[in-house]
């Protein structure tokens, strides 16, 4: 492998892999002679170029050196493979022996299968998202990509449809002066009382065609991956954290990039704030199923 395609594979710079190697030549670890080859590789102008490539003996050194999620999956995998080795004599792909390779038609129509199952689901839609995500083919849910991923892509959903992060919107459009505290949904609607924990969750307060536009970014997300699957090509982590930007900047979506103005914990307190105020007027007006059976009996 070239230093650029090491990089792509240890989710790293080429810098750092530059200075891993450089380090091991320093060091004496392995003959720079024996593992670098030049290469003539034809360029996009036409023109062919010398360029330096690894043997197996430096992606494997690189790999212990580079700290990134990456190479920590790659020396827990080569780890075990070396114990086995040193325990038992020998080293064997126990699944891939008597399966084949992992990634074969099967792997695919299961994945497949799999994806048309997440949209058949009632899953919440930012959920959808999210179990879309993991069945990336190098998935780990302790990984600071996925805390990250999973922790930002409601607000870039919302962000994306409203030009407000949840809290954004919740502090903006929370109040006790509206309709239903400006809901335009909640667990117990449309008769049923607003709770506390309605009036802090962003999704009740989108409205119609806010919803619209979500659903369709959802299914579009929905689609590629059924496509990806179909055509038998892998997707990872990064994949999948791309994409959702690369679709919300096809729908001419602006893209959050921050974390927003306002906390959660402050939208949350200025929403209980103003659901103070309305639980009283709510409380005044409610007429439960037992009021109601009253007022009927009353009539007769």
């Amino acid at each position: 492998l070239t230093q650029k395609l090491m990089a792509e594979l240890f989710e790293c710079s080429v810098d750092n892999v530059s200075l891993h190697l450089k380090n091991i030549f320093k060091d004496n670890e392995l003959d720079k002679n024996s593992v670098v080859e030049d290469y003539s590789v034809t360029a996009s102008d036409g023109k062919k170029y010398k360029t330096k490539h690894y043997s197996l003996e430096a992606i494997i050194a690189v790999g212990y050196r580079v700290n990134t999620t990456r190479g920590t999956q790659f020396r827990t995998w080569a780890t075990d493979k070396l114990k086995n080795y040193i325990f038992k004599g020998f080293a064997i792909d126990k699944e891939r022996f008597t399966k084949g390779s992992r990634f074969d038609t099967r792997f695919f129509d299961e994945l497949l299968e799999e994806i048309r199952e997440i949209r058949a689901s009632e899953r919440m839609i930012y959920q959808k998202i999210t179990d879309i995500y993991a069945t990336s083919v190098d998935y780990s849910v302790d990984t600071l990509e996925t805390e990250k991923f999973f922790a930002t892509v409601q607000n870039k959903l919302h962000f994306a449809i409203t030009g407000n992060t949840a809290a954004e919107i919740i502090s903006s459009r929370a109040d006790n002066e509206k309709d239903n505290m400006g809901l335009s949904t909640w667990r117990k609607a449309p008769k049923g009382k607003i709770y506390k924990s309605d009036i802090i969750v962003a999704k009740n307060y989108l409205q119609k065609d806010e919803f619209k536009k979500l659903n369709h970014i959802i299914d579009m997300y929905l689609d590629y991956a059924e496509f990806q699957a179909s055509k038998g090509k892998l997707m990872y982590m990064k994949d999948w954290a791309k994409r959702l930007d690369a679709f919300l900047q096809f729908n001419e979506e602006e893209i959050l990039n921050n974390k927003g103005k306002i906390s959660r914990a402050v939208a949350a307190e200025l929403a209980i704030e103003e659901y103070k105020k309305f639980r009283i007027k709510q409380d005044n007006k409610y007429l439960s199923d037992f009021d109601m059976t009253i007022k009927s009996i009353k009539k007769k």
